[in-house]
């Protein structure tokens, strides 16, 4: 059986884009029995996945001058490795084009940086998710998407660079769930968060000029995450209304474990705009909000979340315990991204903590 998958304009007639395209035909049978016979072998996270053969994968390794065979990821605790060639394997199998492969290199260096990707992260009760965040010209080259859903579905970059890196926890270090991975309800996009900063929409420097790589230069930083809340505020009549929008947000009593903690601001380019015209960078934004965001010990105890029971000294019910543990980049960092047609930004609540690293993309 055969589909004929030729694009608009009949065989040899023109696509979509004005181009002659030649008749292309698929064998739908052989498609689904390469599709089932990979699920067999229990090699997909759910969803299909592509065949790498060695003639692919040495296609994605052309896109690098890594020695192939060089140790890039490791989990010690299983005593399971993954070099060049596995990530490359790994990102074949979960759709991407061979000239994503330098992104999902760097992304996976930065996640080796992350004190959690190298111990329990993977096999947390939480099930965090790698946020993968890309700067510079790449963004452009492989249409990763930075603007109007950012978060969601339709462009090819955005959800396979973060899939391969599943896919490499799941076959290279064995991380299945219910088995070794332990996450007790998981979070809701696992394995397909990955954005590009909006750096010609910020009235900022770029995301990773804070994070050690020069404006102007193709990035990737990776920050482990819990999940996200939606903030939508287009009624604020001042920057400290807003701010107090942010803050009432990050404080929010659900994630306290610790006493004090860290997230991600994916700031809507309305939201950063208002706060640049007030004057204020975003080290002034992290300072306010590290200020302004927490709970007193009698507000955390009404939820639950009582210090009382814990090694913190006596229980101070007008003491003030701070949401983030300081104003650092690293503790809170800005990304500008989504599109400017509402004004709603994102609060990405951070697993453990972040490096605060930014690498290049070579």
């Amino acid at each position: 059986m055969s589909i004929d998958l030729t694009v608009p304009g009949g065989p040899g007639g023109p696509g979509a884009d004005g181009t002659s395209v030649p008749e292309s035909l698929l064998d739908a049978a052989a498609s689904r029995a390469t599709a089932e016979y990979l699920y067999e072998r229990g090699w997909s996270d759910g969803l299909p996945v592509l065949p790498a053969t060695a003639e692919v994968v040495e296609d994605f390794l052309r896109h690098t001058d890594r020695d192939q065979d060089s140790v890039l990821a490791e989990l010690p605790q299983v005593d399971r490795q993954a070099t060049v060639r596995d990530v490359a394997l790994h990102a074949a199998m979960a759709g991407c084009r061979p000239e994503y492969l330098p992104v999902v290199l760097t992304a996976w260096e930065a996640l080796s940086l992350e004190r959690a990707a190298r111990g329990g992260g993977w096999q947390s009760t939480s099930g965090p998710s790698p946020l993968v965040i890309v700067n510079g010209p790449v963004r452009h080259r492989l249409d990763i998407n930075s603007a109007g859903g950012v978060f969601g579905p339709g462009f090819r970059a955005n959800m396979t660079i973060p899939r391969a890196l599943g896919l490499t926890v799941r076959n290279g270090f064995g991380i299945i769930p219910q088995e070794l991975e332990q996450a007790t309800q998981g979070v809701p996009g696992r394995w397909t968060q990955c954005i590009g900063e909006d750096e010609e929409s910020s009235p900022w420097e770029p995301h990773s000029a804070e994070a050690g790589v020069p404006a102007g230069q193709d990035a990737a930083s990776v920050v482990l995450v819990r999940t996200s809340e939606f903030l939508d505020n287009r009624s604020f009549h001042s920057a400290e209304e807003l701010l107090a929008d942010f803050a009432d947000t990050l404080q929010r009593m659900g994630p306290w474990i610790f006493r004090s903690g860290a997230a991600v601001l994916v700031m809507n380019p309305a939201h950063a705009h208002a706060l640049a015209e007030a004057g204020m960078s975003r080290q002034d934004v992290r300072c306010w909000l590290a200020e302004h965001a927490g709970h007193t010990e009698a507000e955390l105890s009404r939820a639950g979340k009582g210090l009382r029971d814990r090694p913190f000294g006596p229980f101070a019910p007008e003491h003030f315990h701070p949401a983030l543990t300081d104003a650092a980049p690293a503790t809170l960092p800005i990304v500008v991204a989504g599109s400017p047609n509402a004004a709603i930004s994102m609060v990405v609540r951070t697993f453990s903590t972040w490096s605060g690293q930014a690498l290049p993309v070579h």
